[in-house]
C-alpha cells in the first residue's frame, strides 16, 4: 500500500517517516491480506519468530498463530463487523517452543484493497492477568450465548493453551455411574483420551481421579514416580505426559463435578503463579458451565417431558407430529397416530389413592416404551392418557403393534399388596385418509378410542369403520386360533379337532402314476365354520403361532403316512408345507429326523414345500437348515415358484429339489395364450437345471394336456382329484384312484 502516504497532509508524518516507524516499532507488526497470507512484516516480527523477513513473506499466518481454535475467516470478518478477534494467540515461530503474545488487531482500507494488520507483544504480568480476565468474558459470553458444554469446555481449553503454550488442557466430568468421561481435551493425544474415558473414579486412577475421591487438588509433579499413576504410568509417558495439575470442579454443595487438569511435557515441582491463576479461574468458569448446562436441560425437560413417566409431552409430541405429517406430505408415507386410554384408572386412583395411580401408569410407561421402536413418539398427554406417533406406519402394522400393547399391559402386577391386570383401550387414526394435521388426527383416534370404550375395554378400534372391522376380525381370529392349538395340543376327539389335515394326490403325468399326496392343514371353528388357510396361516406366522402349528402338521402327516403303510394303503410318499418363519428356531432338521425315524419313514419319502421368501434370506441358520435337510435326504420343493423373487442363483446355490408352477400360471392357460410360454419357460428352467416340475392348480383336461405336452413331470388339482380326509384317501385308493396306483413297474421312473 505505498500510495497510503498521499493520503497524508504537510502537517503529518511524510511515508518515509511512517515506514521507520514500522521498522522502529518495539512490537511485532504482521499485514495480511484476507486469505491470511503475510504480504508484510516488520523487524519486531522477524525477532519474535526469529527469522528474517524475507522468509516469512508469503506464509499463511493461522499457520504460525494459534488463537485457541478460532477460524481465520471470524477473525477476518471480525475486525470488519465490529467484532472483537481474539485478544490472545500462541505464536509457533520455527525451531522455537511456542510463544504467547497478546493481539491487537487493525482492518485497513485503501480503495479496491483491504488488509490486516496485527500487533503482537510478549506477554508480561500485567497482560497475563488481562488475558486471564477476557479467557472469562469470551466463556461467560458463550454460556450466556446458549453454546453446548462441549463448545465451551473446549474454547476454554484452548484459549488456555494459547495463553500457556508448554501445557495442554483437559476437562473431565463425573457420570451417573461414578465413572470419568472426557469433556475437553484438544491438545491432548486421541489414544491417550480414549483410554481414559469411562475409567471408575479412585485414588490411584491417576491426579484426575484422585482430585475428584479427595476433593482437592493434586499436583503431580513426576508421574514416573507418583504412586498415584501406577495403573496408568505407561499409558501416560508412552504419550509423552510427564506431570499433571488436576483441580477438582465443585457445584454449591461441594460435590465434586469433575476436574480440571493441566498436563506438562517436562516433570515440574510446582506450577508458576500465572498457572495457578489459570487454574482457579477455569475451575470456576468450569462449574458455571455445568450448572448452567444442567439448569436449561431441566427447564428443557420439564418444558418437553411428563415428570411422572420421562415420556414426551403433548407439546413435544406435537412438535415431532408436526414435522412427520410435513415430511409424509413429501414422501407420501403413512403416519398412524394412536391414543391409548387406561381402562378405570379412575376406581384405581380413587380407591387406592393417587400415588398407587401414579405407580401403574409409571408401570404402563414401562411397557409400553418396550415396545415402540426408534423414530416412534410415545407420549404423556396426562391423566392415564397416552399416544403414540408412528411415522412410516400403515393400518394393517398399527393393527399389529396395538395387539401387542394390549398383550403387553394386561400381564399381572401387585400394587398395595393387590394383584392388578391393567387394560387398556386404544384408537386409532391414519394419515391421510382421517386428517392431515396434528389436531384432527388426535381428535379422529381420540374418538376412535371412545369407540373402543363402549365397545367393552381392552380392544383397539380404528376411526374407519372397514379398518375397524379388519382389526376386529384379526383379534378375535388371534384369540380362536390360540385357543384351537390349545385344544389340539390337549387331545380331543376325532368329530372335536378344531384342526384336521386333508391329503391331495400329485401324479405323474406321463406314465400316468401316484407321485405322493400333498398334507393341507384345515381349520374348522364352531362359528365361523372352515377358515381358509390364506387367512389363518399368515395370521399364525404374524402372531407367533406358526411353530406349532407347522409342527403338529408335521407330526400329524408323518404318522398319517406311517399309518397307510402299515395298512398296505399305496402312498409313496408325502409333502408338507413349512412356513418360511419355521426355519428362524434352528431346531427344524432335528424335528424332521424324530418324526421320520418315530414312524419308519425314509427321508427320500418326504417333501418340505417352501417358498421363495425364504431363499431370499441371508441368514446363515436358514442356510444351514437347508443344507441339514438336504443331507438327511428330504426333498426341497419351491412352492408358487414364479410369484415372489425368482432368480435362477438361489436355484443353483441351493439344495432345491423341485419347482411348483403356480395355480395363477395354471388357472388360465388353455384360455390365455400368454401364459403358456411362462409356464414352458419354467418346465425348461426345471429341466436345465435338473429340477423336477409340479403344475399345481389343474382342473381342466386341457389343461392336463397341455402341461403333458410341454413335458411338465407331475400334476396335482381337482382334474386328478380333491384334497380329502385320511380315511377317504385311501377308500380314492381302492376306488375311483385306483388306476393312479396300479403303475405298472415298467412304467415307473424316478424323478
Amino acid at each position: 500500500m505505498d500510495s497510503a502516504g498521499t493520503a497524508l497532509d504537510d502537517r503529518l508524518p511524510s511515508d518515509r517517516l511512517l515506514r521507520a516507524t514500522a521498522v522502529q516499532w518495539s512490537g511485532a507488526l504482521v499485514w495480511t491480506s484476507a486469505d491470511g497470507t503475510i504480504v508484510g512484516a516488520n523487524p519486531g516480527f522477524a525477532r519474535l519468530v526469529d527469522s528474517p523477513l524475507d522468509a516469512m513473506i508469503g506464509r499463511s499466518l493461522p499457520t504460525l498463530l494459534d488463537l485457541g481454535g478460532g477460524e481465520w475467516q471470524s477473525v477476518w470478518e471480525g475486525s470488519q463487523g465490529g467484532r472483537p478477534p481474539p485478544g490472545t494467540g500462541a505464536l509457533h515461530a520455527p525451531r522455537r517452543d511456542p510463544v504467547p503474545v497478546a493481539l491487537q488487531w487493525q482492518h485497513l482500507t485503501d480503495g479496491d484493497d483491504a488488509l490486516l494488520l496485527c500487533e503482537m507483544r510478549d506477554f508480561d504480568e500485567r497482560e497475563r492477568a488481562e488475558a486471564v480476565t477476557r479467557l472469562q468474558q469470551d466463556v461467560l459470553e458463550l454460556v450466556a450465548g446458549g453454546r453446548s458444554l462441549r463448545l465451551v469446555l473446549d474454547f476454554l481449553c484452548r484459549q488456555v493453551e494459547a495463553c500457556a503454550p508448554e501445557v495442554a488442557c483437559s476437562v473431565m466430568l463425573r457420570d451417573d455411574e461414578d465413572r470419568m468421561r472426557v469433556a475437553a481435551a484438544p491438545s491432548l493425544p486421541a489414544a491417550y483420551t480414549a483410554a481414559i474415558d469411562g475409567l471408575a473414579i479412585e485414588p490411584d486412577v491417576g491426579s484426575c481421579g484422585s482430585a475428584m475421591t479427595a476433593g482437592e487438588a493434586v499436583m503431580c509433579a513426576d508421574i514416573a514416580g507418583d504412586p498415584r499413576w501406577a495403573k496408568r504410568r505407561d499409558l501416560a509417558l508412552g504419550h509423552g505426559l510427564a506431570a499433571c495439575w488436576s483441580t477438582p470442579i465443585k457445584d454449591r454443595d461441594a460435590r465434586a463435578l469433575g476436574s480440571f487438569a493441566l498436563y506438562y511435557r517436562k516433570p515440574r515441582d510446582m506450577a508458576a503463579p500465572f498457572h495457578r491463576r489459570l487454574v482457579e479461574a477455569c475451575a470456576h468458569l468450569c462449574a458455571l458451565a455445568i450448572e448452567h448446562d444442567r439448569a436449561r436441560k431441566e427447564i428443557n425437560r420439564l418444558a418437553y417431558f411428563d415428570t411422572l413417566t420421562g415420556l414426551p409431552n403433548r407439546q413435544l409430541l406435537a412438535d415431532r407430529a408436526t414435522a412427520a405429517l410435513a415430511l409424509a406430505g413429501r414422501t407420501r408415507q403413512p403416519v398412524t397416530l394412536m391414543f391409548l386410554d387406561v381402562d378405570r384408572f379412575k376406581t384405581v386412583n380413587d380407591s387406592l389413592g393417587h400415588a398407587v395411580g401414579d405407580e401403574l401408569l409409571a408401570e404402563v410407561a414401562n411397557r409400553l416404551r418396550r415396545l415402540f421402536i426408534e423414530g416412534d413418539t410415545l407420549a404423556r398427554l396426562g391423566g392415564d392418557e397416552f399416544v403414540a406417533l408412528l411415522p412410516g406406519c400403515d393400518a394393517a402394522h398399527a393393527s399389529l403393534l396395538a395387539e401387542r400393547v394390549l398383550a403387553a399391559l394386561s400381564a399381572p402386577l401387585t400394587l398395595a399388596d393387590l394383584t392388578l391386570t391393567p387394560t387398556a383401550s386404544i384408537g386409532i387414526a391414519v394419515h391421510p385418509d382421517d386428517g392431515m394435521d396434528f389436531d384432527t388426527l388426535l381428535r379422529q383416534a381420540d374418538a376412535a378410542m371412545y369407540r373402543a370404550k363402549q365397545a367393552g375395554r381392552n380392544r383397539c378400534h380404528f376411526f374407519r369403520r372397514d379398518m375397524n372391522e379388519q382389526a376386529v376380525r384379526r383379534l378375535e381370529m388371534e384369540a380362536a386360533l390360540r385357543e384351537a392349538l390349545d385344544r389340539q395340543e390337549a387331545g380331543c376327539l376325532d368329530g372335536e379337532a378344531p384342526f384336521d389335515l386333508h391329503y391331495q394326490p400329485q401324479v405323474r403325468l406321463r406314465p400316468h402314476c401316484l407321485h405322493r399326496v400333498e398334507a393341507l392343514v384345515r381349520w374348522t371353528h364352531p362359528r365361523w365354520g372352515a377358515v381358509s388357510p390364506a387367512e389363518f396361516v399368515p395370521l399364525a406366522e404374524e402372531c407367533g403361532l406358526i411353530d406349532r402349528l407347522d409342527g403338529w402338521v408335521l407330526q400329524t402327516a408323518v404318522a398319517q403316512l406311517g399309518r397307510w403303510r402299515a395298512a398296505g394303503v399305496p402312498v409313496p410318499g408325502l409333502a408338507v408345507n413349512v412356513s418360511a418363519v419355521r426355519f428362524a428356531r434352528g431346531d427344524l432338521p432335528d424335528q424332521v429326523r424324530a418324526a421320520l425315524a418315530t414312524n419308519g419313514i425314509p427321508a427320500n419319502d418326504l417333501t418340505l414345500e417352501i417358498t421363495e421368501r425364504l431363499m431370499m434370506t441371508e441368514e446363515g441358520g436358514v442356510h444351514d437348515a437347508l443344507d441339514a435337510l438336504h443331507a438327511l435326504g428330504v426333498t426341497l420343493s419351491i412352492d408358487d415358484f414364479g410369484t415372489g423373487y425368482s432368480s435362477l442363483s438361489y436355484l443353483k446355490r441351493f439344495p432345491v429339489g423341485e419347482l411348483k408352477i403356480d395355480r395363477s400360471f395354471v388357472k388360465e392357460l388353455d384360455i390365455d395364450a400368454a401364459n403358456r410360454p411362462l409356464v414352458r419357460a419354467i418346465i425348461q428352467i426345471g429341466e436345465a437345471l435338473g429340477l423336477t416340475v409340479v403344475a399345481e392348480g389343474v382342473e381342466r383336461e386341457a389343461q392336463h394336456r397341455m402341461l403333458e405336452a410341454e413335458g411338465c413331470a407331475i400334476g396335482q388339482g381337482y382334474r386328478f382329484a380333491r384334497p380329502m380326509p385320511a380315511a377317504a384317501l385311501a377308500d380314492w385308493l381302492a376306488g375311483e384312484g385306483k388306476h393312479w396306483a396300479e403303475c405298472r413297474d415298467e412304467d415307473c421312473i424316478s424323478i
